[in-house]
């Protein structure tokens, strides 16, 4: 095969998922993860539509996806004593699986390991083309020579970076932060989970891992921050002083905030590029098209921009040029249905204002006595199902 060595910068989802298929297609991946082993916890992420599910199929997994999935139900909204006063239906945010995002990182992992050499504890510090291949440098290990590299790490895409400029050339903040950390399911919360929305503000719980914990997830409205990715002190510092004395649980999770095991932190955002490639190396998932958190769609789209990518290569023998181009002419117009998910969310979650956000609360108590109540829920399916997938099998050998 044709370029058959290719370095992928990030072991969450996308990148494990690309070194599922290209090994499947005869390629030799490599998974550099910055991260010193699995990264757990997370938010619950979702897959829904048969687009999601076939490839899932593919490769294998489905069935333990479906042993560790939530099995979430609705979502209240509730007020400050924690009564409720509206309801989410489930398949509006869960899909057809949902599942917790470490978990899902876990089966891709077991599902690679064995075929896939794994890199953690490093990153990429210089790429470095030629006719041939890439040299890639590196923060701890020596440099190596690759034919081709991915970057699958995330919003904030070292790779991108490097190949492609600065970060704030391509990521569009929307507005909000977010925080997520695992938490005691103190509330006795059954498969479920409870939202209190303010002005700016949402805090919520909801049970995880068969009721034996809890996520708690906050967000807040903001202008792009000054802070250090890495500063988790300086994180929660700025979480406490926008949720301290905000109602509900906000003072007890903040509390609990500071012993999680798996804090994170970090803006809401999308990521825009007019090419997802430059010479020998590209970009899939997040890196290259996220929908931002709030849309639902950036775990099943970097799914589907994986098994596209490798699937590309395999069909041009490997050959970047051509497999680069088809895999933007696939996956353009079904990334930019996706990330359409995500416009608008922000405001409609955060409101700026206590009379939308009390105005979108009564919404929520009317929401099952309206007739299109499961509007959204049908917009995020016919999205995610917006796509028809080449069939790669094989390709390789023709």
């Amino acid at each position: 095969m044709k370029n058959g060595n290719v370095l992928i910068s990030g072991a969450s989802v996308a990148g494990p998922a690309l070194a599922y298929w290209l090994r499947r297609h005869g390629f030799n991946p490599t998974i550099v993860e910055r991260a010193p082993a699995l990264r757990d916890g997370g938010y619950a992420v979702d897959f829904r539509g048969e687009a999601h599910l076939s490839i899932l199929r593919g490769m294998g997994i489905l069935t333990d996806l479906e042993r560790a999935r939530t099995g979430m139900g609705s979502m209240s909204y509730v007020d400050s004593a924690g009564k409720p006063r509206g309801e989410m239906p489930a398949d509006l945010f869960a899909g057809d699986i949902e599942i917790l995002r470490g978990d899902l990182a876990r089966i891709l992992y077991d599902a690679t390991k064995e075929h896939t050499e794994y890199v953690f504890g490093d990153s990429i510090t210089s790429l470095t083309e030629d006719d041939h291949g890439v040299t890639v440098t590196f923060e701890r290990t020596p440099p190596r020579r690759f034919d081709l590299v991915i970057g699958a790490d995330g919003l904030h895409s070292n790779t991108r970076r490097l190949a492609f400029g600065p970060e704030e050339r391509f990521v569009k903040h929307l507005g909000v932060y977010c925080a997520i950390f695992t938490t005691a399911n103190h509330l006795g919360l059954d498969h479920t989970g409870h939202a209190y929305r303010t002005a700016g503000r949402l805090v919520a719980m909801y049970s995880a891992r068969h009721n034996t914990e809890a996520k708690a997830v906050f967000y807040f409205g903001s202008p792009l921050l000054d802070l250090d990715r890495r500063d988790v002190a300086r994180q929660q510092a700025v979480l406490a002083e926008h949720f301290t004395g905000n109602g509900w649980q906000s003072d007890r999770l903040l509390r609990d905030m500071r012993h999680a095991p798996d804090f994170y932190f970090d803006s809401v955002g999308q990521v825009r590029m007019d090419s997802w490639t430059r010479g020998r190396v590209a970009l899939v998932g997040d890196a290259a098209y996220c929908p931002s958190s709030l849309s639902g769609m950036g775990t099943g789209l970097a799914v589907v921009g994986a098994y596209v990518l490798a699937g590309e290569l395999a069909a041009a023998h490997g050959d970047h040029r051509v497999a680069f181009a088809r895999y933007e002419e696939e996956m353009r117009e079904y990334a930019a249905g996706c990330q359409k998910m995500g416009d608008g969310v922000a405001n409609l979650m955060i409101p700026s204002s206590r009379f939308m956000a009390g105005l979108l609360n009564r919404y929520y108590r009317l929401m099952p006595y309206l007739p299109g109540k499961n509007l959204v829920a049908k917009m995020a399916r016919r999205t995610a199902e917006n796509i028809t997938l080449r069939d790669y099998r094989d390709v390789a050998r023709r």
